[in-house]
């Protein structure tokens, strides 16, 4: 599966960094999260409409984050997300985060990642996506 990979731009907030000055390990869920919902309204919907149209939700079941540089307070953060795998049952998100270049240097790659997402009803039980999303995650 090849898409265009959806990119979403963030400043780091002070709120989000520890003692030591640098972003705390579970913000980067979080920029994860909010790619993620990026890149679902970049392709014309929103998750919240599919939840309540449809009453079908993408559950996190796993997670994965490699951290090879610490961001920092006010760092310019560019997370790449793109879905490497999708069927009617589950959908794998992968990012990259990067801290955004200036005008002097080249953009440096801070984590990747994945979150691997199973599509249920509001019963929590396994569902099916529905039809008119299929195409937007590449399913054919």
């Amino acid at each position: 599966m090849s898409q265009t990979p959806h990119e979403t731009r963030l400043r780091v907030r002070y709120a989000e960094t520890d003692q030591m000055g640098v972003v705390h390990h579970a913000n980067y869920l979080i920029w994860m999260e909010v790619a993620r919902v990026d890149w679902c309204e970049a392709r014309g919907f929103q998750c919240r409409d599919m939840e309540k149209e449809e009453g079908v939700y993408m559950a996190v079941v796993e997670t994965s984050c490699r951290h090879l540089r610490p961001a920092r307070f006010h760092d310019q953060i560019r997370v790449r997300s793109v879905v490497e795998e999708a069927n009617t049952r589950i959908a794998k998100f992968t990012y990259e985060i990067a801290r955004v270049a200036d005008l002097d240097s080249d953009e440096e790659l801070l984590a990747t990642g994945f979150t691997k997402h199973v599509y249920v009803n509001r019963d929590m039980q396994r569902a099916r996506l529905p039809e008119k999303y299929r195409s937007l995650f590449g399913i054919e």
